[in-house]
């Protein structure tokens, strides 16, 4: 497996890939290890290896995993690159399901990570990047902040 690229860490490089089928369960355990994760996430890995297949078939789309050099998963996010007809027609970074495990937290990880995506999405043209975070996220939300990011628009959500 190819990396896209390797961040250098204090604690060791992190290789950065484009997740395969094969990383599911890991992904999907680091996804719900958490306490709303515990809640929304499910055991069963259909539902997961169909929107992964939907996820790896568009360009406009990557699903990153990043491991350590004995292989644990670290850290993973979902980019989107979403064209708008406001702001001039730009084209915006979605970022999305970020979650960097818990023993990862606070070694520099996700700033290098973040650093690293916004860089991918200024490759490719996005002039904005946006993500959302649950209310209930305080840390995810001084992380953010802490980056740039501005709490700038209300969210809502509706479940169909």
């Amino acid at each position: 497996m190819t990396a896209l690229d390797i961040l250098d860490l204090p604690t060791g490089p992190v290789a950065l890939h484009r997740a395969r089928e094969a990383d599911l369960p890991e992904l999907v355990a680091l996804l719900a290890d958490d306490v709303l994760g515990r809640e929304r996430e499910a055991p069963e890995l259909g539902p997961y290896r169909r929107a992964f297949a939907a996820i790896d078939q568009d360009p406009a789309h990557l699903l990153l995993a990043a491991r350590d050099e004995a292989g644990a998963l670290l850290a993973t996010l979902q980019l989107t690159l979403l064209p708008s007809l406001s702001r001039g027609g730009s084209l915006r970074l979605q970022i999305e399901s970020v979650r960097v495990a818990a023993d990862a937290r606070g070694s520099g990880l996700g700033s290098a990570l973040m650093q690293w995506v916004h860089g991918w999405g200024r490759e490719r043209g996005a002039a904005l990047a946006q993500l959302t975070t649950d209310a209930a996220r305080t840390d995810a939300h001084r992380f953010y902040t802490r980056l740039g990011y501005a709490q700038s628009h209300l969210g809502f959500k509706l479940p169909l």
